[in-house]
């Protein structure tokens, strides 16, 4: 049997060097977990199911409507704030459909049926495109130094003198 004794650092502690090593180190710390699934849960909340995404080369987001499109746009409207792009997103659909309506008498017919469908695709296809770039963003803020930072200075992350984690 052996005993080794290795000298551990803080973070605050470490040499300039060492510091930018030890953010190296836990780069991917913020993001090696589901670290979507409040973005997801969130989608669910309004009554839009996300079923995958892709923020780096395909630049994709897909999903269907849970609920009707019109009590996805109501949710939006109660639930996220006016600066949100989602909000901004429900709140064109909600005039589009105010339009259409508007156009026609009697809300029946094909021509009716085809612009409200059409509505609402667009609505989801501009709403997936929202939640894309919040995920995007969320990585991106997830992997940033600031947030690396955070992440070491709230688990309080013992590292050795040259900035690998003890």
């Amino acid at each position: 049997m052996r005993t080794v004794r290795t000298k551990v650092y803080q973070f605050s502690e470490l040499s300039e060097q060492a510091k930018q090593k030890a953010i190296e180190v836990c780069a991917d710390y913020n993001v090696s977990y589901d670290w979507w699934q409040f973005t997801y849960e969130d989608a669910a909340n309004i009554g839009l199911k996300i079923t995958g995404f892709d923020i780096d080369r395909g630049s994709y987001c897909n999903g269907e409507f849970t609920l009707s499109a019109h009590e996805v746009a109501a949710n939006i409207i109660r639930d996220h704030g006016e600066l949100c792009e989602t909000y901004k997103t429900a709140q064109s659909f909600l005039d589009t459909v105010n339009d259409i309506q508007g156009k026609y008498e009697e809300l029946e017919g094909a021509e009716y049926e085809d612009e409200m469908i059409e509505a609402e695709d667009e609505f989801l296809k501009f709403l997936l495109e929202d939640y894309r770039i919040i995920l995007k963003n969320e990585y991106e803020y997830q992997t940033s130094e600031e947030a690396i930072l955070e992440t070491i200075q709230a688990n309080e992350y013992e590292f050795k003198a040259d900035g690998t984690r003890f």
